[in-house]
């Protein structure tokens, strides 16, 4: 699917995608540790991505891990500096949440900062999320 607005355009074509500049783009952002040109790569074979476009250059990017019918996980939510504070990061997730294939799924996010714009898409804290983080991260043994 596309979406157009003015000179922009989102597109879930995965084959659009620029991995060099969303590997920049994910490698500026707070979570950049995480997020090698290897790992980037592997995360866009194995998402729906959705790209944001100023005519043919990349200057965002967001992704959703999902089942496509019960779950969805948003992640990676990253848009150019240069094009920050225009609107196109509400735009970008207007896009994602009504996708035909997902709108219909539980979406969940993990954010340190971003609340206030999360909540304008009725997305909510909860208490009953959990996660483990594979990152540094002994394996233990559990008692049974």
């Amino acid at each position: 699917m596309e979406w157009h607005r003015d000179d922009f355009a989102i597109s879930d074509d995965r084959s659009r995608v620029d991995i060099d500049v969303v590997s920049n783009l994910l490698a500026r952002s707070y979570w950049r540790h995480r997020r090698s040109r290897e790992v980037v790569e592997k995360l866009i074979q194995n998402s729906l991505c959705f790209s944001l476009f100023r005519n043919d250059e990349q200057i965002g990017f967001g992704r959703v891990v999902t089942d496509f019918t019960v779950f969805s996980w948003l992640s990676d939510l990253v848009i150019t500096e240069a094009y920050r504070g225009m609107g196109l990061g509400k735009w970008l997730i207007t896009c994602i949440v009504n996708h035909p294939g997902i709108a219909e799924t539980q979406f969940v996010l993990q954010t340190g900062s971003a609340y206030g714009l999360y909540d304008k898409f009725e997305f909510r804290l909860s208490e009953k999320l959990m996660t483990r983080e594979p990152y540094g991260a002994k394996n233990r043994e559990i008692d049974s």
